[in-house]
């Protein structure tokens, strides 16, 4: 496996942190889930009790009681006959109720003349929206009573157990002689003739004609709690009084909302909390809410973080609604739920998408109350602390699996560089073919690419040495063992003694040429082998020289041996012993080219590249293209190959200036105005 798959693997284990911090935030859910049923359960027997004591003395309202709703208003309305300021008008007829007359025939629902209302009170006034479809309405002429014409009948029926026995039910007739304002009439029954003329002010309200009909909206005394209230439309047909009307035996009911028992209730509540108090009809009697205690930031106000950590969190609670159970269907939004419509506990789910947790606990009368705590709420208590938390952890390590990713492929990438720069830089007979390019970073990777530049670098030079040396080596010994292998034979045939001493002369003096040319080749041999044991150490090169130079003058007083540069103070890392072998090689090269009384200036200095050692010697200059480097082995530029000179010294003198990471040449130079030889040595800054 490769290393950015290792990194891949190692940074996706990350991940079952959150894995494991979503299984912990699921069962907390559960838990807490859990509790806030049991709690719930136990709140709404509470309720349930309160609720109980505050409807004692009404009579509850069966599902075989007609009854009409009254909504709640705090204001009043504007009577023009049209519901544009009724409640719930945005939500166009969600609250309106179904008509309670039904079709007379089989023509359709659509064809017969039918019968909806709303109602409302302020609590001084009771406001009822009545609307007349499928029926174009024949308005009242008062120049012709008797003529068919459309009309409104209220009743009111005070409430039973009222101790004003003056009291009775009442009758209001009403019809228009034009859309508009009217005024109701009292008494009668619609029948021509039997209603009174008298109008009563008190019930009042407009008349408007609709594309599909007619329908008034009107206003009256509130009436007192308990009343029945009906009311229906007559037309004449063929010469029979038709139309519709709601229950007239016995009227509907009167359900108000028990605003003393929503009072009561609220403070009862906790945030996120909604209760409902229905009659066993299903009516709602009472019902409250309080709205969680959550405050949402504006957007705009959300640092790029937040807004990230919000959808972390929004993420998370998607999660654990995708691991809730499934919520049962909502329940409606009407005044009215039947039973078979509602829950009876668990999860439900709202029109606008939230999840809610139910229970409900009867009341007294046969009533139910319906207790709800919002799911946001409890996700809220689950889901925010830890859940921020998670979110938070979770970004940060996908942020860091995406940053070792990159810096694994980083790696990668670096690595497989090497390996191909590597790879080219060797043939496939293993020869060094090329260099590597320079390190650029300071790192492990950095110090790997010096390290194998330099032992390319190195294997370059010893396969280049190796290539030479055999071929050197091969025309060194050719003439030794040539000068041997003549002289046995000449020996054979010698007559005298003269010859034959001759003869073995030669031999030895070839064999002493074999056994020097064996020596030198130990001797660079075991500086190679030196390098592995030396230790380097910080020196002082401008000592070193200049006590070596005045050695150097010691021991040859045909020579005049000069330092210049610093007595001492400039360090540098290295082996002091293999530096004065240098210097001994240089100046024992010097000697060879320099005339008696001859200059031979060994100077030092500082440069801005590093610290520049030189050897000048007086004598003849170097040849110009010699096809050959003086420093490899077995090159000798002196005038007949003088015995004892095998070429190798300059070999030892760059073994040891490539030991210390040096470069030395050689070139022609006047110090002075003598002409003669300079080799440079060209030592690194010391780090």
């Amino acid at each position: 496996m490769t290393l950015k798959r290792q990194l891949l693997v190692a940074s996706l284990l990350m991940l079952f942190i959150p894995w494991a911090g979503l299984q912990f935030v699921l069962e907390l859910d559960d838990a807490l889930r859990q509790q806030a049923g049991e709690q719930l359960q136990m709140q709404a027997k509470r309720l349930a009790e309160t609720a109980g004591d505050a409807l004692i003395g009404q009579s509850p309202v069966t599902s075989d009681e007609p009854a009409i709703y009254v909504d709640t208003l705090n204001r009043s309305l504007n009577l023009d006959g049209y519901p544009d300021d009724w409640p719930g008008y945005e939500e166009g007829a969600a609250n309106e109720e179904s008509p309670v007359s039904t079709p007379a025939s089989g023509e359709g629902e659509t064809s017969q003349p039918a019968l909806t209302w709303q109602a409302a009170s302020d609590g001084r006034h009771l406001y009822l929206l009545i609307r007349i479809s499928n029926r174009q309405p024949v308005l009242y002429d008062p120049g012709n009573p008797d003529a068919a014409h459309d009309r409104l009948l209220l009743w009111l029926k005070p409430p039973s157990d009222s101790v004003d026995e003056t009291i009775g039910q009442q009758t209001w007739l009403i019809r228009t002689t034009a859309p508009g304002t009217f005024y109701a009439v009292n008494g009668g029954d619609g029948e021509s003739g039997k209603a009174s003329s008298r109008p009563d002010y008190r019930v009042t309200g407009s008349w408007q004609s609709t594309r599909s009909g007619w329908q008034l909206e009107l206003q009256m005394p509130a009436p007192p709690p308990g009343s029945r209230l009906g009311f229906g439309a007559r037309w004449t047909e063929q010469g029979n009084q038709v139309g519709v009307s709601t229950a007239t035996e016995p009227l509907p009911m009167l359900v108000r909302p028990n605003q003393t028992l929503e009072r009561q209730l609220e403070p009862r509540l906790n945030p996120g909390q909604r209760v409902r108090v229905l009659e066993p009809a299903g009516w709602v009697r009472a019902q409250q809410k309080v709205g969680a205690e959550q405050i949402r930031p504006e957007f705009d106000q959300l640092s790029p973080l937040e807004v990230t950590e919000q959808i972390s969190l929004n993420a998370l609670r998607a999660l654990i609604r995708f691991y809730q159970p499934e919520p049962a269907q909502a329940l409606g939004a009407g005044h009215q739920l039947t039973p078979e419509t509602r829950p009876s506990e668990g999860l439900v789910r709202h029109s606008d998408g939230s999840t809610w947790l139910l229970t409900t606990e009867p009341v007294f009368g046969g009533r139910t109350l319906i207790l709800e705590q919002s799911l946001d709420q409890l996700l809220t208590l689950s889901g925010s602390a830890l859940g921020s938390v998670i979110a938070r952890s979770t970004l940060i390590i996908v942020g860091l699996t995406l940053v070792l990713l990159g810096y694994a492929s980083w790696l990668s990438w670096r690595i497989t560089r090497l390996q191909r720069a590597v790879s080219a830089s060797v043939d496939d007979d293993g020869r060094i073919i090329g260099t590597l390019p320079a390190a650029r970073s300071n790192d492990e990777l950095g110090q790997l690419q010096r390290h194998f530049s330099q032992m390319v670098n190195r294997l370059h030079g010893y396969n280049r040495y190796l290539e030479s040396f055999s071929r050197r080596l091969s025309h060194e010994l050719k003439t030794p063992v040539a000068v041997v292998r003549s002289s046995l034979e000449n020996l054979s045939h010698s007559e005298s003694e003269a010859e034959r001493a001759q003869y073995l002369r030669r031999a030895s003096d070839a064999t002493d040429r074999l056994r020097q040319i064996l020596n030198g080749m130990s001797e660079a041999a075991r500086l190679e082998q030196s390098f592995d044991h030396a230790d380097n150490e910080p020196f002082d090169l401008a000592e070193v020289a200049s006590q070596a130079t005045a050695a150097y003058q010691g021991v040859d007083p045909g020579h005049r041996i000069q330092y210049v540069g610093p007595e001492q103070g400039l360090a540098m890392t290295g082996s002091p012993e293999l530096i004065v072998q240098l210097l001994d090689k240089l100046v024992d090269n010097a000697r060879d080219f320099t005339p008696e009384g001859g200059l031979i200036q060994v100077a030092l200095a500082s440069q801005a590249d590093g610290l520049c050692l030189t050897v000048f010697n007086e004598g003849s200059a170097l040849p110009d293209n010699t096809g050959t480097d003086i420093f490899d082995p077995f090159v000798s530029l002196r005038d007949g190959h003088e015995e004892g000179h095998l070429g190798q010294g300059l070999l030892i003198v760059r073994l040891i200036a490539e030991f210390h990471g040096a470069k030395v040449d050689a070139d022609n130079a006047t110090e002075g105005g003598v002409d003669g030889v300079r080799f440079r040595l060209t030592l690194p800054p010391n780090d």
